[in-house]
């Protein structure tokens, strides 16, 4: 695994997937704060006491939280952007920014058609640097992947328009673990939005052992 300089990661969202990927971060070293209102501050705190994989993480104020980040990781439900990011957006100018998010519609659709999530959370983040990832998997797969040496490293894709902001993701999902995987501009995002559907459906509804992600295999011809 190639050494990664340690980050200081905000996480919007404190649930399954923004714990999960928040106890990755610390065991990789890096460190982790919990962006979250106050009226939910202490429920939040309390979570991360009782949580022994979420040791060292701490909890602030978003605004104040988010002007230390190196990385921030957007892992809130769907429905709750809309009020939830446009105060932040001044502060998350110029900074590259995790979206892990997924619109989910009835049936199992996109909720949206096109454009995609990531490219609505750009809107509402002008001027910050969005990279789709970490969207592909469920919450299980998350925190923490473990490969026997000289296996294939687990495939996490990812998706964005600014290099520097693609890059420092990169680095941080190498650091988890993770084989990254470039699919272009921020407009892919949207396949991956659908490959997280087909992930849900497959395990949510299929039955499929909720460990399974992918891997990317090269041949020579």
């Amino acid at each position: 695994m190639t050494a990664v300089s340690p980050l200081h990661l905000i996480v919007l969202g404190p649930g399954n997937v923004g714990s999960a990927v928040a106890a990755a971060a610390l065991r990789s070293g890096h460190r982790v704060t919990f962006a979250v209102n106050p009226d939910r501050a202490g429920r939040a705190a309390a979570r991360v006491r009782s949580t022994a994989a979420l040791e060292g993480a701490i909890v602030a104020e978003p605004r104040a939280a988010v002007a230390g980040a190196d990385l921030v990781l957007v892992a809130l439900p769907f429905a709750a952007l809309d009020s939830a990011l446009p105060p932040l957006a001044d502060r998350l100018a110029g900074r590259a920014v995790i979206d892990a998010t997924n619109p989910v519609g009835p049936g199992l659709r996109h909720a949206l058609g096109e454009p995609s999530g990531a490219e609505r959370v750009a809107g509402l983040l002008p001027g910050a640097h969005i990279v789709k990832a970490l969207n592909v998997y469920g919450a299980e797969n998350l925190g923490g992947i473990a490969t026997a040496p000289g296996a294939a490293w687990p495939l996490m894709p990812y998706a964005g328009d600014d290099p520097a902001a693609k890059a420092a993701v990169a680095a941080f999902l190498t650091s988890l673990g993770w084989e990254p995987l470039d699919v272009g501009q921020l407009s892919a995002a949207l396949d991956l939005e659908h490959l997280a559907l087909l992930w849900i459906r497959m395990v949510r509804m299929g039955g499929v052992d909720g460990h399974l992600v992918w891997s990317a295999l090269r041949w020579t011809p």
